[in-house]
């Protein structure tokens, strides 16, 4: 088949403003370190209704900036869902912390009911495994495809058991969610989470190529983390003031990172922003006529859907019944292949991975719910410039396979 006729799971929009807002800087002084970094920063935390907004190189800079920021190290535990790309548990491992792998729903997000006193109880076995004491410190909870967790139960038990929390929003830039007081709450909002992370990756709703952000109410934490991603140079509160004039000096205060986002990323972010809402439109329509094609497919049902919530659809994920069909995974997926389109599965388990179980001590059986989930997950293609037709063809194929 033609390389235009094939049908991807996820792709970028990309139009000539973004082409023209990136040449403009490109024919400006400022590649990177110059204004559209903070252009950008403050268009972002007004979109969400954040305080402030940190831009880094990417999603998992900012998951690991967060840990930093939060003075997370050895001896501490980092609680999270293992549906989830790998970057949302690393970024404990980054630092020397512990991931704790709590179990989810049938929406694929954390269940808040597995953290009290379950998985505390857990996390003092990994420390046995590890002949160490981690503490639970953070709950990294992760919306998954683009609908966000339980929050509400989830700050309820982070509360409970003193912990930090970290919304990883990867998914769901433009959702929303409704808090235990009824008041509808926009993903990366104040009054949520301690720091919302979001990533700009080229199928995620927004593209920056490469980026991501960190969205908090805390400005203590914006000034650490905006440290923390240049190298932890500073020229603001100095050791020796008697040299603050001086245009050469500058001080190392904390180690920090490269982690920058660059004025190209950010003149593309800021003109993909102005978009966001049609680009979310659009994700939803597709997503009701997907629901509503599948709708009478015998072995095919979207993955569970959470009330007070408004999805953002990164992703539509089905849960498929793949041995009543009489074929594996991977043979439905090598079939829709061989018709053009693209299917991904999202995610392994984290605490499967091979790394994971030699380091961390983790193994199957951990977190049975996302493990019987994962059997049955595929996603299949959305993304704006999805046509109608295009969709059709998805629809099709998978009839074609399984019914």
């Amino acid at each position: 088949m033609a390389d235009q006729d094939f049908i991807p799971y996820g792709r970028q929009e990309i139009d000539e403003d973004d082409v023209a807002a990136v040449v403009e800087v490109l024919r400006s002084d400022f590649l990177t370190q110059g204004p559209a970094v903070e252009r950008f920063e403050q268009a972002l935390a007004e979109r969400v209704g954040a305080s402030h907004a940190v831009a880094v190189a990417n999603g998992t800079a900012a998951l690991h900036l967060a840990a930093l920021a939060l003075g997370l190290g050895p001896g501490d535990a980092w609680i999270t869902s293992p549906l989830t790309f790998v970057a949302t548990a690393n970024a404990a491992r980054y630092v020397g912390a512990t991931p704790v792998f709590a179990d989810v729903d049938e929406t694929g997000c954390l269940d808040p009911d597995t953290l009290i006193p379950e998985k505390i109880t857990a996390a003092k076995a990994v420390a046995r495994m590890l002949k160490s004491k981690p503490m639970p410190r953070v709950l990294a909870g992760v919306d998954l495809a683009g609908q966000p967790a339980d929050w509400s139960g989830l700050l309820e038990a982070a509360q409970e058991c003193g912990l930090k929390t970290i919304d990883d929003g990867c998914h769901a830039l433009g959702a929303s969610w409704t808090d235990a007081q009824g008041n509808v709450r926009l993903v990366g909002q104040d009054g949520g989470a301690d720091m919302t992370v979001f990533s700009f990756h080229p199928v995620k709703h927004i593209t920056t190529a490469e980026g991501g952000a960190i969205c908090t109410a805390d400005p203590e934490l914006a000034a650490r983390l905006r440290l923390l991603r240049s190298h932890g140079i500073t020229k603001t509160g100095l050791e020796r003031p008697e040299l603050a004039s001086d245009p050469w000096y500058y001080e190392q205060q904390a180690l920090g990172f490269n982690y920058r986002l660059s004025d190209l990323q950010a003149a593309l972010g800021l003109t993909q922003l102005k978009k966001l809402d049609r680009f979310l439109e659009r994700r939803r329509a597709l997503a009701v006529r997907y629901d509503e094609q599948l709708a009478s497919f015998r072995r095919v049902r979207p993955l569970g859907r959470r009330p007070g919530v408004e999805h953002a659809y990164h992703l539509y994920i089905v849960r498929i019944d793949f041995a009543s069909a009489g074929l594996s995974r991977a043979e439905v997926m090598g079939r829709l292949l061989q018709a053009g389109v693209g299917s991904q599965v999202h995610y392994i388990p984290v605490h499967l991975q091979p790394d994971f179980r030699r380091n961390v001590g983790t193994r199957p059986g951990d977190c049975p719910k996302a493990e019987a989930l994962y059997q049955e997950i595929l996603s299949l293609p959305l993304f704006p410039g999805l046509t109608e037709a295009a969709q059709d063809r998805v629809v099709a194929a998978l009839a074609d396979i399984l019914e």
